[in-house]
């Protein structure tokens, strides 16, 4: 090859043009890569860091409901929301905020926050905690026909139990007792195959009339309510 017959000073002049050629690309691309590396650490960090203070938030939260200092849950959840917004800790202090607003009877505040965690939560099963809360918040507020609106059907099988209950109590809440019949009975048969206690689903069903489903029926056997 051609470097072969370059003399030693020929050769060292070559590689001083390579270095002064290509410099500025290598020492841009250690510059560069330096600051990706310690970017990123420094993301992980801050991330930890936040994660952290949101936890340490949520338990202090938590102890203060456990000891009934209303204030200081609500001035402590207020502030979990407000700085960590899309912490897993805000949806659960936005329940926190709607249960203490149907402790307090103040029903229809507790609308916004549960609202706010069914729809926007990443959390799917935090979700479905929030459309049951908000379902019988609205059956409370004389609202069934919004309640009924609130639980899709088909809802994810882990939440069905409770689902078919709490549309069950939604249509009794207008009176219907037929389809309030049907949807306790749809309970029944669910929580007795999945081995859930069902009394109160089997007295919900007897006071409407009806018989409770065999726990061994392969379906679901619906009885009309009496007249």
């Amino acid at each position: 090859m051609a470097e072969e017959y370059l003399t030693d000073d020929e050769q060292l002049e070559a590689v001083k043009r390579v270095v002064a050629e290509y410099a500025p690309w290598l020492i841009g691309g250690v510059v560069a890569g330096a600051i990706a590396f310690f970017g990123i650490r420094y993301y992980h960090s801050y991330n930890d860091d936040r994660a952290l203070q949101a936890a340490t938030q949520f338990s202090a939260m938590t102890a203060a409901m456990q000891a009934n200092d209303e204030n200081k849950s609500r001035q402590i959840a207020a502030g979990l929301i407000k700085d960590h917004p899309s912490s897993p800790y805000a949806d659960q202090a936005q329940l926190a905020m709607a249960r203490l607003d149907v402790d307090d009877g103040h029903l229809d505040q507790a609308l916004a926050p549960l609202t706010q965690v069914m729809n926007n939560s990443k959390d799917s099963e935090l979700k479905q905690v929030a459309r049951l809360r908000l379902a019988r918040v609205l059956i409370d507020l004389g609202r069934p026909d919004d309640a009924i609106k609130a639980l899709p059907d088909p809802i994810d099988a882990s939440f069905a139990t409770s689902a078919h209950t709490v549309r069950g109590d939604a249509y009794l809440a207008k009176k219907d007792t037929s389809h309030a019949l049907i949807e306790y009975q749809v309970a029944l048969a669910m929580a007795e195959a999945a081995g859930i206690n069902s009394a109160l689903l089997e007295l919900k069903v007897q006071d409407l009339g009806g018989v409770p489903a065999a726990p061994a029926a392969p379906a679901v056997t619906l009885y009309k309510a009496k007249p």
